[in-house]
């Protein structure tokens, strides 16, 4: 188990490995030592960083600026292969696009690139299924394979942001610009990976990616510790707490880590990030018919947020999207509408989002499944 898991969750352990080491888990330092390990002076690290967060090429058969008799040293020891793609779905007229990657053990994640009028969001998995054990999430029925690399987190931006700048998705080319870590897993489990991964998306090229870190949002089901260890990293990331009900007695059903830590233990851990940050927290709730859409969970939903953060609270309702076979299902339009009003009655911010891809298994953790079975 990752040294870093007993901090926040005593989640299963992994059953598969790691993947290689590849450039995009290494630190400038440690870069720098994997070049002159390879023969080559320490200025070529700075080339190899250059192509890959800046030109975005993980080939170095295209790294013209390299010696032509160092680049097969360099692709086997610093770009091994990390997954393949075997699977794509494109939804919304061409502006989404998701993607099911088989990695090197046979694991698989998801990846899903979101164009809009004003932005390209990729929303990103930090796991290999979850160890959360929430019972209307694909992901969560499936129970945790291993966590990612920061290398394997750092590619799935990588292959999007291309893919923007390319034009592959419909409207023609443009820049990747926000990222969500609400793919397949529990990015607070993998804590020291999904950071490390945040800190390369944020700095500025040829050191990272140079994405706003405001337009970087991480998302957890609520574990507390890592949510003020966070807090304590002086990242300005938004902050998307799955919270899906006010009360403990259900959520301790729906969300199982509950039982460790309980909501106003969270909402408390949610304040000091706030505090910490000025950041707003999103508070996201999939919205399930009869189970927690009741108006009188919104209401209390309202005045726990109102109580705890505040104005730095904000409401993103999910309306659901079932997985085949589950129980659960979406609220009627009319409930999802009288949700959204008590909550807002109790002085806090509530809208719900955009869904997209609703027609190609859009749920994380659906095409996983679909294509393990």
């Amino acid at each position: 188990m990752p040294k870093e898991l007993p901090l926040v969750f005593d989640a299963p352990k992994p059953k598969m490995g790691m993947p290689p080491k590849h450039l995009a888990d290494l630190t400038d330092a440690e870069r720098t030592e994997a070049i002159r390990g390879l023969g080559l002076p320490a200025f070529r690290s700075k080339q190899l960083a250059n192509h890959y967060f800046s030109r975005l090429s993980a080939d170095p058969a295209e790294m013209t600026d390299l010696p032509a008799g160092a680049r097969d040293g360099v692709a086997e020891e610093l770009f091994p292969q990390l997954f393949t793609d075997i699977r794509d779905q494109t939804a919304d007229g061409g502006a989404t696009r998701k993607t099911l990657w088989k990695l090197h053990d046979g694991s698989l994640v998801e990846s899903v690139l979101m164009r809009y009028p004003d932005r390209a969001t990729l929303c990103v998995s930090s796991q290999a299924g979850c160890g959360m054990a929430c019972p209307f999430c694909a992901t969560g029925q499936g129970g945790l394979q291993r966590n990612l690399s920061t290398a394997e987190i750092l590619e799935q931006f990588r292959i999007a942001a291309a893919a923007m700048r390319n034009g592959d998705l419909d409207g023609g080319p443009g820049r990747l610009s926000n990222v969500v870590f609400m793919g397949m897993g529990e990015p607070l489990a993998n804590y020291k990976r999904v950071v490390a991964a945040v800190k390369r998306m944020i700095a500025p090229e040829p050191e990272g990616f140079g994405l706003s870190q405001r337009n970087v949002t991480v998302s957890t089901v609520g574990l507390a510790p890592a949510i003020r260890r966070l807090a304590d990293e002086g990242l300005h990331v938004t902050l998307a707490v799955s919270l899906h009900t006010p009360d403990d007695e259900l959520r301790d059903t729906l969300v199982p880590v509950n039982n460790r830590w309980p909501v106003d233990e969270v909402l408390d851990a949610a304040r000091y990030f706030a505090d910490a940050t000025g950041r707003r927290v999103s508070i996201e709730y999939a919205l399930i018919r009869d189970i927690n859409d009741q108006v009188w969970r919104g209401e209390l939903l309202g005045q726990k947020l109102h109580k705890a953060l505040g104005q730095y609270a904000h409401v993103n309702v999910i309306p659901l999207n079932p997985t085949p076979g589950s129980k659960w299902d979406a609220s009627p339009k009319a409930q999802q509408d009288a949700f959204v009003a008590a909550v807002e009655r109790q002085g806090v911010s509530c809208t719900v989002r955009d869904t997209r891809g609703q027609d190609i298994a859009a749920a994380c953790g659906q095409l996983a499944a679909d294509s393990s079975s």
